[in-house]
């Protein structure tokens, strides 16, 4: 009986001490975290699909040692057939490129098929997709922007991506190759982090987003006009109201500056100065302060002496005024619009030559030693399935989309939004492209190395169940602000904010 009892006290000891060291080896794989375990499972050589060119270090070739896996895997994808659906909004041009990398995507998951579909603009993605949840029939994937998200997560409807990310189950490919079904360390540092952080901007802590391509504001410039004139773009904001001053008295009748969008001037006034706008959790409409009503004021200033418009106001996008050829009629000498609509600031060509060069640069900011400008474009998400196999396909191709620096190269070009990793700019066929960069027949290229080169200074707001209502008000507040007649603008302006605040508490 001793001997029993001791037997089974060892064995009891031994499970102990194996699940011990299970535990302690699994890399973290239990927690759930946006980074990769610091200790990753390498290869001794990289392989790649034919022209696929990706910042995966961890893929190995069929039979190759790797290092010893944890004991307890997670779940991957088991090589299921499964039909994922994909909502965007893609033209005829970007549709032919995506075609032509899910054909690379299914020589290694042949059994995965997508099917994408064109819904329209961005909000009637949402709007489709919002009705779609109702019934449980909403997509695989889909373009999204963050309040779109929040939308969709007052039912919970979307998959958060973070123990996909820290996945470590082996996945093999048709070609025999395996890859990680998660992101690696390297993956990760390989997204611009103002473009990759706003997956985290909902207020639980969790990610639902991945970055697909994105665009900004950039300051486009009449360079000609410039030179002529011995004039120099503006880095600050004080710098932008004495140019504007100086070019409104060259040209009297121009109305210096256009701003398309007052929605991004108002939430980036607030980012650059560091004062409050939203917050995901709590009290969230918190725009209301001396120093926002200060800058408002300020602007209405600008307006009233002519030296800026925007497109509310001017009831067109200002590229308009930016891009007219009469010299005789009112015209503006600089634009702030986005990065991916360079090409609607280039002037159209008279005689078969542009009537002036294009400058573009950065927006001023308030702070240059610690720039903020806008992340705006695409990104992407899951949505929760019954199958999960269908969820863990959809991750496969979110992945490859995203980490595919070939795939964001041709995108880049061919759309004029910015790729999402710091390493498609020493891609070969991408520096060639950003190498041909000026301000006439290759704008969209200079528009993106404008874009690269400020990489550090992206910024995304806080999203939620109100987020898109705080954008409208905002922007309306801008505009409002600036064309009321009044003989108190203090008063105007501290009504402005809080009928602001109280329309976004009405309609959120």
């Amino acid at each position: 009986m001793k001997m029993r009892i001791l037997a089974l006290l060892m064995a009891v000891f031994c499970c102990f001490g194996c699940f011990s060291f299970v535990a302690c080896d699994n890399g973290g794989s239990s927690e759930t975290t946006t980074a990769a375990p610091e200790k990753e499972e390498t290869t001794t050589g990289e392989e790649t699909t034919k022209g696929e060119e990706t910042t995966n270090d961890v893929e190995t070739t069929k039979g190759e040692e790797t290092t010893a896996a944890p004991e307890v895997q997670d779940e991957g994808y088991d090589g299921s057939a499964v039909t994922i659906t994909f909502y965007h909004t893609m033209g005829q041009n970007l549709r032919e490129v995506l075609d032509a990398y899910i054909v690379e995507f299914n020589k290694l998951y042949p059994n995965i098929t997508i099917v994408h579909e064109q819904v329209g603009g961005y909000d009637d993605v949402r709007d489709q997709i919002s009705t779609e949840i109702t019934v449980g029939n909403q997509p695989n994937i889909a373009y999204c922007y963050p309040d779109h998200v929040a939308v969709y997560n007052i039912s919970k409807a979307v998959y958060p991506l973070d123990a996909l990310i820290d996945n470590m189950a082996e996945v093999t490919r048709a070609d025999g190759t395996t890859e990680r079904m998660g992101l690696t360390q390297k993956q990760i540092n390989d997204f611009i982090p103002g473009y990759y952080a706003e997956g985290k901007q909902f207020g639980d802590g969790k990610m639902y987003t991945l970055p697909l391509s994105k665009s900004t504001e950039v300051l486009y410039y009449n360079a000609t006009f410039f030179a002529e004139h011995g004039l120099t773009p503006p880095t600050t904001w004080e710098e932008m109201e004495e140019l504007c001053n100086k070019i409104k008295e060259i040209d009297p009748t121009c109305i210096p500056l256009g701003y398309d969008s007052e929605a991004n001037w108002f939430i980036t006034m607030t980012e650059q100065l560091g004062t409050p706008y939203t917050s995901a959790t709590g009290e969230h409409f918190l725009f209301n302060t001396p120093e926002n009503r200060a800058f408002v004021k300020e602007f209405r200033s600008w307006f009233e002496a002519g030296y800026v418009t925007t497109q509310d106001i001017f009831g067109a996008y200002t590229s308009g005024l930016f891009v007219e050829p009469d010299p005789s009629k009112q015209r503006s000498y600089m634009s702030i619009g986005s990065s991916a609509g360079a090409t609607h600031q280039r002037p159209a060509k008279v005689n078969n030559e542009y009537p002036f060069e294009v400058g573009i640069t950065s927006i001023p900011q308030a702070n240059p030693d610690q720039p903020k400008v806008i992340s705006q474009g695409p990104s992407l998400c899951i949505f929760d399935k019954a199958n999960k196999q269908e969820v863990y396909a959809s991750w496969l191709f979110m992945k490859y989309l995203t980490t595919t620096v070939e795939f964001q190269a041709e995108f880049s070009m061919e759309s004029g939004y910015v790729p999402v990793l710091k390493s498609v700019a020493k891609n070969e066929m991408y520096a060639a492209w950003l190498d041909k960069a000026n301000g006439g027949d290759n704008i969209a290229a200079l528009s993106a190395k404008v874009c690269l080169d400020q990489a550090d200074a992206y910024y995304t707001s806080p999203a939620f169940n109100g987020s898109s209502v705080a954008r409208d008000e905002v922007g309306k507040l801008i505009k409002d602000c600036f064309s009321a007649e009044t003989d108190d603008v203090d008063a105007m302006i501290n009504k402005a904010f809080e009928d602001a605040v109280e329309k976004c508490k009405y309609l959120s």
